[in-house]
């Protein structure tokens, strides 16, 4: 059964960074949207970034110019770059991924942020 296998995650220390990566475990479709989101403890899922197969991103605002979402040399592996860490960027991480005939979802990863 495919599913996406997501990695990257871990602590850090605020204006530290990481990179998760969310990638297919067997032969799929192609996706044509990646999203991230995440959630953190009491509060609801937050779309962070999405990438299309074009390449195009977009951003929330609390994000812009700290996160970057790209493509790996598989077209179907995502990675989402975090800069400048946050203690407000602490949560769980999910990757959701769209295809032809419907989408994945990561199993989630933590990213915790604390001096």
């Amino acid at each position: 059964q495919v599913k996406l296998v997501q990695s990257g995650g871990g602590s850090v220390q605020p204006g530290g960074s990481l990179t998760l990566s969310c990638a297919p475990s067997g032969n799929v479709l192609t996706f044509y949207r990646t999203e991230w989101s995440r959630q953190a403890p009491g509060k609801q899922r937050e779309l962070v970034a999405t990438i299309e197969s074009s390449g195009a991103t977009t951003y929330i605002d609390a994000v812009k110019g700290r996160f970057t979402a790209s493509r790996g040399s598989d077209r179907n592996t995502v990675l989402l770059q975090m800069n400048s860490l946050k203690s407000d960027d602490t949560a769980v991480y999910s990757c959701k991924a769209f295809h032809a005939r419907g989408y994945y979802w990561g199993q989630g990863t933590q990213v915790t942020v604390s001096a």
